[in-house]
């Protein structure tokens, strides 16, 4: 029973990336087909990270009455109808219509499914699944590719992963009597809510947003996951461009190794699930925050040669690969079982806030100052994230 939901989990992880690139993927091809400017990619975006926004928000209320498998198999079968409804459009205010949903169901699972994780599986599993997200995300492109080149449209890309999403919200639905016979994990420190002078909190009581962001430490690792993500997005978005332009790059080299941080990312993570366990979530993050700066460093010496420049680049995707999941796995033991889920999913919300405001943020910041400030606006996050999981540590360790 426990292999066979953790297997689906993986599936589902799969499956999450999946439609994370696909846009991004096809654009070129419906912006044409489309007839709208190129920029009009950035309302899709704004749509759909308005809507997981607001999903991620609201994923405790409905976890706790629904519960974590429901929440899921319905979630995905949004995105799967969403994903479905994009293969049927012929223009562009339908993508948008469509783009509801899929922001709203891609919130939601994400957040119950972490928590779920988190709540019932060692360390090395919510790496390892977090490492099968990159694998989904990284297929989209050949998903899109592969059907652009046998002279299909892109509409049949979008609907092949729709499909695929259908067949993982059958499995869920399938499955979602064993959700509740999966033992949770060892006990935490913090079983009950961690608010001094809040009334106890049970398993099914409902923790208003108020109450979890006041909640000692949450704001501090609130800011440190949006700095964790605005880092990934960021250097996915810019560090081509500077390679190029700063850095004397080939633009074919600069693409390569722009690869190579989601690779580094992907492989970061299914190595870091063997010694999860050993090193700790707190040393994950803490080394991941020092890896980031010290490949960011290495962008940014002055040399003749750029070989140290494309190595700090994969390096920042190897800091990146543990912290995202040992956020999310140390929820639970920072701020209580119970209080969990409320809090995950408002870090949900600061993670994809920071993925969807930071990088244009650089744009703008790099258009006045220059593209230069690259490494230095990826240092200044990743102190900002260290600083903040380190202000957690003391917070944590001082109330236990």
């Amino acid at each position: 029973m426990y292999s066979i939901l953790l297997a689906i989990i993986y599936m589902a992880f799969v499956s999450l990336g999946l439609p994370d690139s696909l846009i991004g993927a096809g654009w070129p091809a419906m912006q044409r087909d489309l007839d709208v400017p190129v920029g009009f990619a950035g309302i899709l975006t704004m749509i759909i990270a308005g809507g997981t926004i607001l999903s991620s928000l609201s994923s405790e209320r409905l976890t706790r009455r629904f519960g974590a498998g429901v929440v899921t198999a319905v979630s995905v079968g949004m995105t799967a109808a969403a994903l479905v409804g994009f293969s049927t459009s012929g223009s562009f205010w339908m993508l948008c219509l469509w783009a509801i949903p899929y922001g709203l169901g891609a919130g939601a699972v994400d957040a119950a499914l972490n928590n779920y994780v988190a709540l019932h599986y060692a360390a090395r599993h919510m790496n390892w699944l977090h490492a099968c997200w990159g694998l989904g995300a990284s297929l989209s492109p050949f998903i899109m590719s592969s059907t652009l080149a046998s002279g299909g449209a892109w509409t049949g890309a979008f609907l092949i992963v729709g499909l695929i999403q259908a067949a993982l919200t059958f499995a869920l639905l399938m499955t979602i009597p064993l959700w509740g016979k999966v033992h949770p994990r060892g006990r935490d420190t913090a079983e009950g809510s961690v608010v001094p002078g809040e009334p106890a909190v049970t398993s099914s009581t409902h923790v208003p947003l108020a109450r979890a962001l006041r909640i000692p430490g949450v704001p501090s690792i609130l800011i440190a996951f949006f700095a964790c993500c605005a880092i990934e997005t960021t250097v996915i978005l810019w560090a081509s461009t500077y390679l190029v332009t700063d850095r004397g790059v080939a633009t074919a080299t600069a693409a390569a190794f722009a690869a190579l941080f989601l690779l580094g990312i992907t492989g970061g993570r299914f190595a870091a699930g063997f010694f999860a366990e050993r090193i700790g979530d707190r040393r994950l993050i803490r080394g991941g925050f020092i890896l980031i700066a010290v490949g960011a460093i290495m962008l940014a010496l002055p040399l003749n040669t750029t070989v140290p420049a494309l190595i700090g680049l994969v390096v920042i995707g190897i800091g990146s690969a543990p912290i995202y999941p040992a956020i999310i796995h140390s929820t639970p033991l920072n701020f209580g079982r119970r209080n969990s889920q409320a809090v995950i999913g408002i870090q949900m919300a600061a993670a994809y806030t920071g993925s969807t405001f930071v990088p244009p943020l650089f744009g703008v910041v790099s258009s006045s100052a220059g593209m230069w400030t690259f490494p230095l606006f990826v240092i200044a996050l990743a102190v900002l994230g260290l600083l903040l999981s380190e202000r957690l540590n003391r917070t944590v360790g001082a109330r236990v």
